[in-house]
């Protein structure tokens, strides 16, 4: 008796939300807000919402909404942000049947680029009342974004071909054993230069593609203790230069695997080395650290050097684009600001994370992290 009358309430339950205080929270939002019920009647639909369907709100509220109908409706884009199916182009952003959902649809007629973030509404029993849909516009967004990486994409390559050249004309010229010790000098010096630009180069194609979502991984099973030793012993020879030893921690384990894109890691960790090398001290060291994370499906990575450190104000920017700390202007090493932007990304897009300590003119320690469960890697880097 007791479980009838329970199920007679809860089918008697009429549950919505507070609709006066939701219209007041979604008003003044910058993002389209969409909010409808299970049946897919709409119920709320804000300004934001309007300007980005070109749709007024009385047009839309208390309508039922159903694909059939959907296709019928005057405005095609509120129909393909309401069932995505409908659109052209869907990126999903998030993993099926787990909310919030995030999808980005490119849409025509007009062209919008737009992300919509789905959230589930449920009673207070648990059921599920409705959806609110967070529509951004991110046309103009995307549009800049082109522009400017059109732009670097179109310099970079037009710049790195003669300077391909360039770099072959002095490594042939070094092969020259007439050239005076004067001479030899002048040509280390450009040389070296003529590498920093083509790194740099490098990097702002690397980072266009990046942000363009077309720097492309291939996840393989990947061994870290033979891949971090051949890091190692491709360093080893500018190691020698600065006259910096390097070491490798080894863990217990003989094999440690993890999914990843060898060449896209090796790069980020051979940036991390590089750096270590580079703003270390003569007769310095280069600690590589390996662990696994206990009660987690994660190891940690470590680049520890005996360098000049990072002055804690610029810890906060050291991965952003274009930033140098201060201190290592001093040191006349040539770079572009770009590698640890460029490390962070990579690293994000294993699904790890990447943090520093540092004392500065003692040295600094990078950690960062990589998942042992491929489940664990995002499907792709969220813009």
């Amino acid at each position: 008796m007791f479980f009838r009358k329970k199920e007679k309430i809860e089918e008697d339950f009429s549950w919505s939300p507070d609709q006066g205080l939701l219209s007041a929270l979604i008003t003044g939002l910058e993002e389209g807000v969409i909010v409808y019920d299970k049946d897919f009647r709409v119920s709320n639909f804000n300004k934001a919402a309007e300007d980005i369907f070109e749709t007024k709100a009385s047009e839309v509220v208390g309508r039922t909404f159903s694909l059939t109908k959907a296709k019928s409706f005057k405005s095609k884009t509120l129909a393909q942000a309401i069932f995505p199916s409908l659109a052209p182009t869907v990126i999903r952003r998030s993993e099926p049947g787990t909310y919030p959902q995030i999808i980005e649809v490119s849409l025509e007629n007009p062209v919008k680029e737009l992300r919509i973030v789905t959230h589930k509404v449920e009673d207070d029993l648990g059921k599920t009342w409705g959806f609110i849909k967070v529509i951004k516009d991110r046309t103009r967004e995307l549009e800049l974004l082109r522009a400017k990486s059109d732009f670097i994409t179109i310099a970079a390559h037009q710049l790195r071909t003669p300077t391909t050249a360039l770099n072959w004309a002095l490594d042939s010229l070094n092969k020259d054993k007439n050239l005076s010790k004067e001479s030899k000098g002048e040509l280390k010096i450009a040389r070296q230069t003529a590498k920093n630009l083509l790194n740099t180069i490098n990097d702002l194609i690397n980072i266009t593609q990046i942000e363009e979502g077309k720097f492309g991984y291939s996840f393989k099973k990947l061994e870290l203790n033979k891949f971090l030793s051949k890091l190692l012993s491709d360093a080893d020879v500018i190691a020698k230069e600065y006259k910096v030893k390097l070491y490798y921690k080894r863990p217990k384990s003989k094999e440690v695997f993890v999914s990843a894109d060898k060449a896209r890691l090796g790069l980020a960790i051979a940036n991390l080395i590089d750096n270590a090398i580079k703003y270390n001290v003569p007769n310095g060291q280069v600690i590589i650290g390996l662990k696994k994370l206990p009660n987690k499906p994660m190891v940690e990575i470590s680049v520890q050097d005996t360098g000049v450190g990072i002055p804690k104000s610029d810890i906060g920017k050291l991965f952003t684009k274009f930033f140098r700390a201060k201190n290592i202007e001093q040191y006349g090493v040539e770079g572009s600001g770009l590698g640890l932007f460029l490390t962070k990304n990579i690293i994000a897009r294993h699904g790890g994370t990447i943090r520093v300590e540092s004392v500065e003119n003692r040295g600094s320690t990078f950690y960062f992290t990589l998942p042992t469960d491929s489940k664990l890697i995002p499907l792709k880097k969220l813009e």
